[in-house]
């Protein structure tokens, strides 16, 4: 059964909207534990557009369930995070204009420095994810760059229409986890997930971990965080 981590980055963006002190992600983050998160997930940016450094630390001293800190390879970020030290790092790509992560990490092009970066927090103890397109040739250099998981980016299935397109896109997932799971990787998804689409990705075999923001920060407006995450939780549970 898939654990769930709660991205609580949208709750920042909020507070960053009028540079205030509320909605306190850290808050978020504890209602996100009593609604049955296994796992809080936050993504400290380059150009700190929701998430803050004070966040991150406080949040380190404050979860109970396993941290997760989604981040680019870049070195003033790698710095912070070895400091902090999360109990798991998921490699993402970064582009400051872009709204949301857009497809997954490029391992191929860029092997050298996934791998020296990976070896940074593998020696700290830190299990290292790569968040990447559902591709075999990524999966592959994510096994090679010695990540302990892959992250596989779920944004094309969300965005396609029901029907045949979207069983495409499931069936490229679900090749993309059995490649994974033959390369001894452990299996996490997410992007684009909400309470219509997640379950045939929760079924998917050996799927360990699903990473899900927006559309529970968005349920949590309307109906509180600890009933969005219980909700969530059931359907991925079911």
């Amino acid at each position: 059964m898939a654990e769930l981590g709660v991205n609580i980055d949208h709750v920042a963006t909020v507070r960053q909207a009028r540079r205030a002190a509320e909605p306190d992600p850290v808050w978020a983050a504890t209602l996100a534990e009593l609604g049955g998160a296994d796992g809080i997930t936050l993504h400290l940016r380059e150009d700190r557009r929701h998430i803050q450094e004070r966040d991150l630390r406080v949040l380190r001293e404050t979860v109970a369930v396993k941290l997760n800190l989604e981040m680019a390879c870049e070195p003033g970020v790698i710095a912070i995070a070895r400091d902090v030290r999360p109990d798991q790092i998921t490699l993402v790509p970064e582009k400051r204009e872009e709204v949301t992560t857009e497809g997954g990490l490029d391992v191929v092009t860029s092997q050298s420095k996934v791998a020296d970066t990976v070896a940074q927090f593998r020696e700290l103890g830190i299990t290292v994810s790569l968040f990447v397109d559902a591709e075999a040739s990524q999966i592959e250099a994510a096994k090679r760059a010695a990540a302990d998981a892959v992250e596989l980016h779920t944004g094309p299935y969300a965005l396609a229409k029901t029907g045949p397109e979207r069983s495409r896109q499931l069936e490229t997932l679900c090749q993309g986890g059995a490649l994974a799971r033959q390369l001894s990787l452990t299996l996490h998804a997410g992007h684009g997930l909400n309470y219509h689409n997640v379950r045939p990705i929760a079924a998917i075999g050996g799927m360990t971990e699903l990473n899900i923001g927006h559309s529970i920060i968005a349920r949590a407006v309307m109906v509180g965080m600890e009933r969005a995450v219980r909700e969530m939780k059931q359907l991925i549970s079911s």
